[in-house]
């Protein structure tokens, strides 16, 4: 058995730790005011989710995109969890007319 201790990558020791600045009008508008997602926390229940490989590459793009564009180091776990914690609050707010709702129904309809 080997005996190595974990170690944090070099994303998470050279990440930023401040990317928000106090004048910054994004955080007066969170995406999900009623469902926060657990962000970076250690999760304790894990599901499996199979995707394709074009939803996995461009998962993969937006990842990227946001480390290098936006400056925030997200690993694709923590988008997922955004994901549906946008997903999940617009359905709950707009039901009916929920981005879910709308896109289900059309994926139902092929």
């Amino acid at each position: 058995m080997t005996r190595r201790a974990s170690l944090p990558g070099a994303s998470e020791l050279f990440r930023p730790t401040s990317l928000v600045r106090p004048t910054d009008p994004e955080p007066a508008q969170p995406a999900a005011p009623d469902r926060p997602s657990t962000g970076r926390q250690k999760h304790d229940t894990k599901i499996t989710v199979y995707v394709s490989d074009e939803e996995l590459l461009a998962l993969e793009h937006a990842r990227l995109s946001l480390r290098g564009t936006f400056g925030l180091a997200v690993d694709r776990g923590r988008i997922v969890r955004e994901a549906i914690a946008v997903l999940l609050a617009d359905l709950e707010e707009h039901g009916e007319r929920s981005h879910l709702v709308r896109r289900l129904r059309q994926g139902s309809e092929r």
